[in-house]
């Protein structure tokens, strides 16, 4: 006690950079509480202090050997001590395991099954998406921070005479009720049953890795651990007895270099061994909590014996383990089963005489019994080299997360980004308009004239000819956002601008999919179930449509390359500046008014920084193209026909020649004609009206519908270069601005931001209403046009003031 009385206390947000320290006690409850244990902050674990954002929070700290980010108002709840005062403090015993009895669920292998279902299991980071692909062949996007997969991929391979089934589940750092990807996993655990599971472990961060294989230990499923990244391991000099480690816990373990498909078939062997019962290392084992844990456990087990529902549905051990740990959603899944109050009162009554005991959490108590076990299991079987190699490699946060350059680098890098998606674009951008001339010419020329040379010289070639020369633009930005992902880049911008997002009401997550939507929205709202709590889900994916995605890009090009001819990367820079700001702005008004709610803690990951590999790049690249072109095969080909099908007929005028008057009287000039009066304050034609119109499937419809209708009465077949002189040259035809020029600078500027901001494409807003519902759907359809129109009228006709 004497000891005790001497120790100094203090709080983890004290700590100056590059001090150390002992945690001592999480001060915190809730989900808070729950999630900062199982991500490491434990009694007796050493932290130390990296640095502080650039705005000062959140602060970045390293424990585990890997690297983490909190607020300072959630290092405030962490009590902690020095590293010379912790010697006095009793750590808590390595309890062993605990051998299963014959009460294990195991799936028999029917004689002849040549079938295995394999689910892919583990932390985000730890490799699991390049796993996959390396063994199934698959394409699946792969990147470096938390929440790539947000949902299940299936892939199928023959191995040793097996169909084998692989499910790469999202990415997760527990099984409890946290987030939404951790319910999913759980969920398919338990409903699914896989034959065998593939925990793939980080090998260069066992410590936090294991705790999740804990949880696997407790499910009674069959598992193999994939020991990712070890060569990694290796080139630290660590030595670790991955085999007596494999024995301890009943798991074979192999080693595999995922990014190089190393030890692939190996695994996949044991796979095969586990799942026929073969594999001498595989058993079923329990970890042992401690006496006054075990012995709830076995309380509640006995009653759960007595319900053969429960029994059928989860092994006993696994049931009793979450209910001690009062996991919420579980105990009501339990509660929802006829005639299982006596197990849900027992486990309250477990619940309440360990935390009398302990005078602490019980999901902590358990929480921090899993770590002792881990650490324990460690100290027998892994060594740490004596050597500078140790420490995982974070040297280039120096300028990434600095004080002063953190910001300037972060903005420099987002116009490289425009500029380079520009400037180096317009090459073969080039090379295409001048193919897509020739097929045009060659069309135009060996063709008799009629409805079906206009339709391929007008329609398809004017319209997705349009289109297509913007794909090298597509492929360079998605390449730019890539390398980001891939190299640990994310997750920095999420760290930078965590304060700025906390002050709209948002988390430092949300940022990423915020980041991704330049690429495309559909995959940005979708990401979004990385986010904890629903109040985060929502606001993000209402602001995401404000992210200018890739598809808004071929519109910019096109307006920017004929109207600003100086400074391409500023003006573009300036429309995705706009959009954020809008995106804000939105955020500020809606947690305001509809979104008052308790902020989700801040608990992120910052993963090492790693070479991205060429085969990774270049598959992000090419599946991003491919959908690209299978929109312009598909959506944009079907609208450029209907365009140009609503802008030939009916054929009523008698002079051949008279193509404006002929495309003003047909269809689609009716239309435009009629939603004329609502686009006119804005300084638009009928003819932008019926472009936008066609934007509200997919944007990039816009510019093959002005394909379309401004080359109908041209005498050379439409390309990107031509329509670009038809725009500049375009004049109103009737009203007071008849003979004035159509297209400003101005206009153009407006146009741009009125598509940036209307109504989001349809996949869009399928996707945000199956992310939440129809109601938040409607709600972004109706208030994004709306403000589309205020931004527009208000640029038009104040900048006319100004601009003549």
């Amino acid at each position: 006690m004497s000891s005790e009385a001497a120790i100094s206390y203090t709080l983890l947000s004290d700590l100056k950079s590059g001090e150390t320290a002992v945690i001592t006690k999480i001060k915190g409850y809730g989900a808070f509480r729950k999630r900062i244990n199982e991500m490491g902050f434990i009694p007796g674990t050493t932290v130390k202090v990296i640095k502080k954002a650039p705005l000062q929070d959140p602060i970045e700290y390293e424990l585990m050997n890997y690297r983490v980010s909190l607020r300072k108002s959630e290092a405030d709840l962490i009590e902690v001590i020095s590293e010379n005062e912790a010697k006095n403090i009793v750590e808590k015993p390595f309890e062993g395991t605990i051998l299963s009895n014959s009460d294990c669920i195991q799936k028999v292998v029917k004689k002849g099954q040549r079938t295995i279902d394999v689910a892919l299991v583990g932390n985000p980071n730890s490799g699991k998406t390049t796993l996959f692909n390396h063994v199934t062949g698959k394409r699946e996007k792969v990147g470096n921070y938390v929440g790539v997969t947000v949902e299940q991929k299936t892939a199928q391979l023959k191995h040793a005479g097996y169909d084998i089934h692989i499910t790469d589940l999202p990415g997760t750092y527990s099984m409890s009720e946290y987030s939404p990807e951790e319910l999913y996993v759980r969920k398919h655990l338990t409903e699914k049953m896989p034959d065998v599971v593939i925990n793939v472990v980080d090998a260069s961060n066992l410590e936090r890795n294991l705790f999740l294989t804990t949880q696997l230990i407790d499910m009674n499923i069959k598992v193999v651990i994939a020991l990712n990244m070890y060569d990694e391991l290796e080139e630290k000099g660590d030595s670790f007895d991955y085999k007596t480690l494999g024995k301890m816990i009943g798991i074979p373990i192999i080693p595999v270099v995922a990014t190089k498909g190393k030890g692939i078939d190996e695994l996949l062997n044991i796979v095969i061994d586990v799942y026929e019962e073969k594999e001498s290392d595989y058993r079923h084992i329990h970890i042992s909590y401690g006496a006054d844990v075990n012995n709830a456990i076995a309380a509640i087990r006995e009653e759960i014996n007595k319900n053969p529902i429960v029994k059928d549905k989860f092994h006993s051990h696994y049931v009793a383990v979450k209910l001690l740990e009062d996991d919420k959603h579980f105990t009501q899944q339990i509660a929802n089963i006829p005639d299982t109050e006596n197990i849900i009162t027992c486990a309250q009554k477990e619940v309440k005489a360990i935390e009398r005991e302990y005078k602490e959490n019980s999901s902590a108590v358990i929480t921090d019994a899993k770590y002792a076990f881990i650490r324990g299991a460690l100290k027998e079987t892994y060594t740490v080299a004596n050597n500078e190699n140790k420490i995982k490699n974070h040297g280039l946060d120096a300028l990434f997360t600095n004080k002063w350059l953190g910001f300037p680098v972060f903005l420099f890098l987002m116009f490289l980004m425009f500029q380079v998606t520009f400037t180096l674009g317009s090459y073969p951008q080039e090379w295409i308009e001048a193919g897509v001339k020739w097929f045009g010419s060659l069309i135009q020329n060996n063709m008799s004239a009629g409805a079906l040379r206009d339709l391929l010289v007008d329609g398809i070639i004017g319209g997705v000819g349009g289109v297509i020369v913007f794909l090298p633009n597509i492929i360079i930005l998605f390449f730019c956002i890539s390398l980001m992902e891939d190299t640990g880049y994310m997750a920095r911008a999420a760290f930078l601008m965590d304060k700025l997002m906390h002050g709209i009401g948002l988390h430092g997550k949300s940022f990423i999919p915020l980041l991704m939507g330049f690429g495309c929205n559909v995959p940005a709202i979708m990401a979004t179930r990385t986010l904890d709590n629903k109040k985060d889900r929502i606001l993000t994916m209402l602001i995401i449509p404000f992210m200018s995605c890739s598809a808004r890009l071929p519109v910019y090009i096109l307006l920017i390359s004929a109207f600003f001819t100086h400074h391409h990367g500023l003006v573009l820079t300036s429309i995705y500046a706009v959009g954020i700001l809008l995106g804000v702005l939105t955020a500020l008004v809606l947690n305001k008014t509809s979104f008052r709610k308790k902020d989700a803690p801040f608990v992120m990951e910052l993963p090492p920084y790693r070479m991205p590999t060429l085969r990774n790049t270049i598959i992000h690249m090419w599946s991003k193209s491919v959908q690209y072109l299978k929109k312009m095969g598909t959506i944009i080909l079907l609208a450029s026909i209907i365009v140009w099908a609503l802008g030939y007929f009916p054929r009523e005028v008698n002079s051949s020649n008279n193509s404006s008057t002929q495309l003003e009287n047909s269809y689609i000039g009716r239309l435009g004609h009629f939603i004329e009066p609502v686009i006119h304050p804005l300084g638009y034609d009928w003819k932008i009206g019926v472009s936008l119109l066609s934007g509200l499937a997919a944007k990039e419809i816009v510019v093959s519908t002005m394909g379309v209708l401004y080359q109908s009465d041209a005498e050379t077949v439409g390309t990107s270069a031509s329509l670009q002189t038809k725009l500049q040259e375009q004049e109103f035809t009737g009203g007071p601005r008849i003979g004035q020029k159509v297209f400003t600078p101005l206009v153009a500027y407006s146009l741009m931001l009125f598509i940036l901001i209307y109504f989001p494409c349809v996949a869009a807003v399928a996707a945000i209403r199956k992310e939440s519902n129809w109601k938040w759907a409607v709600f972004s359809v109706f208030y994004s046009t709306a403000l589309a129109w205020i931004v527009a009228f208000l640029v038009y006709n104040v900048g006319s003031m100004f601009i003549a």
